[in-house]
């Protein structure tokens, strides 16, 4: 990976293929290699970017107040990407769609995938999540820890372990440790989202939630749909939370043709 360093620590980032640029933003239990399966097929046809966020992967934790937008805008004027198409998922979805409201002229279109919806009412099943993972971390146990969260996001709750596809709990499981080793430092210095309403939102969006996902999710993703004017709802029926992992090649197949849009 390339580092681009700043006051803060540093980014890191890759970039493969050539065309119109993309840029893709990790969920907050995975970093850039979440893509991996996708990459391939959007690199015949674009610049694809990815980055890992500030505190995940290879990206140092923050040392101080910083925002997502910012960051990625950063990346953005240091690759020379005037415009671009952006796609996030899961908390990346989220940093996507603020900086579609706060840099609307930097997004030619946008894609959020299983996106949360900042102070959404959150069902009992996702209080006992947060309260599991939290006792957890208290403890020092973050095996535990680890344990709770591949169960949320990657099982989800309408399968067991065995509909899975072989091989993915453990290639999130140490990008999920370090997500979780450096959440205190990205909690305490990562200064929150807009006020903005996502009705602002010009760029042409398609949303996209796993079948499998958390229901809060699918009615989030529901709502993102109806409040973004010009967007567009596609659902993974193989894929929870994480759909890049679950369902590539269909993730792959939405994907090209409203990136050519």
């Amino acid at each position: 990976m390339i580092t681009l360093p700043d006051e803060l620590g540093h980014l890191s980032y890759v970039v493969s293929g050539d065309g119109p640029p993309v840029v893709l933003v990790h969920a907050g239990v995975a970093d850039h290699r979440m893509w991996d399966a996708v990459v391939p097929a959007l690199a015949e046809h674009h610049t694809v970017v990815r980055y890992d966020l500030r505190g995940f992967g290879e990206s140092a934790p923050p040392t101080g107040p910083f925002r997502e937008t910012d960051d990625l805008l950063r990346l953005l004027d240091h690759l020379g990407h005037d415009r671009v198409r952006l796609v996030g998922a899961s908390w990346g979805g989220r940093v996507a769609a603020e900086f579609a409201l706060t840099h609307p002229d930097r997004v030619h279109s946008l894609a959020l995938f299983a996106a949360p919806w900042p102070g959404y009412d959150w069902s009992a099943d996702m209080v006992a999540y947060d309260e599991a993972e939290t006792a957890a971390l208290d403890a020092g146990d973050l095996d535990t820890a680890v344990r709770v969260n591949l169960d949320m996001w990657l099982r989800g709750p309408s399968r067991s372990w065995d509909d899975v596809p072989e091989g993915l709990a453990d290639r999130l499981r140490d990008p999920l440790r370090t997500s979780l080793v450096n959440q205190p430092a990205v909690g305490e210095h990562s200064q929150g989202p807009t006020k903005r309403a996502v009705s602002a939102i010009a760029a042409p969006t398609l949303i996209g939630v796993g079948g499998l996902d958390v229901p809060d999710f699918r009615a989030i993703a529901r709502r993102y749909a109806t409040e973004i004017p010009n967007a567009t709802l596609v659902e993974f029926p193989d894929a929870a939370h994480l759909v890049a992992l679950d369902s590539p090649a269909a993730l792959t197949t939405a994907l090209l043709p409203f990136l050519a849009g």
